[in-house]
């Protein structure tokens, strides 16, 4: 028996910036929490620190990234339907 598939759902939109910063409060919470038990963190495991302090300063980058590759998208989007809208156009004027 053969089953008619139903068409794949539109993707979901989520507030990037948002995402990006409750995840770089979460390595900022976890540096804190390291900072203040660093005493009690054996030598071998302190690189811990510094992986937390490698998230933060990514979630900060991708704070700063994230809005400007966003607006580069919709600009090319817009770019890409104003020239598919001209082509059409011209397409057009072609015809008559």
């Amino acid at each position: 028996m053969s089953r008619t598939q139903r068409p794949a759902p539109p993707p979901l939109e989520a507030n990037d910036q948002l995402v990006t910063a409750v995840f770089t409060a979460a390595w900022a919470v976890a540096l804190v929490v390291l900072l203040v038990l660093r005493d009690q963190l054996p030598p071998s495991e302190r690189w811990w620190i510094w992986t937390c302090v490698a998230g933060v300063a990514m979630g900060l980058f991708a704070l700063w990234y994230v809005p400007r590759i966003k607006r580069a998208r919709t600009r090319s989007a817009a770019r890409r339907a104003q020239a598919q809208a001209q082509a059409q156009a011209q397409a057009q004027d072609a015809e008559t």
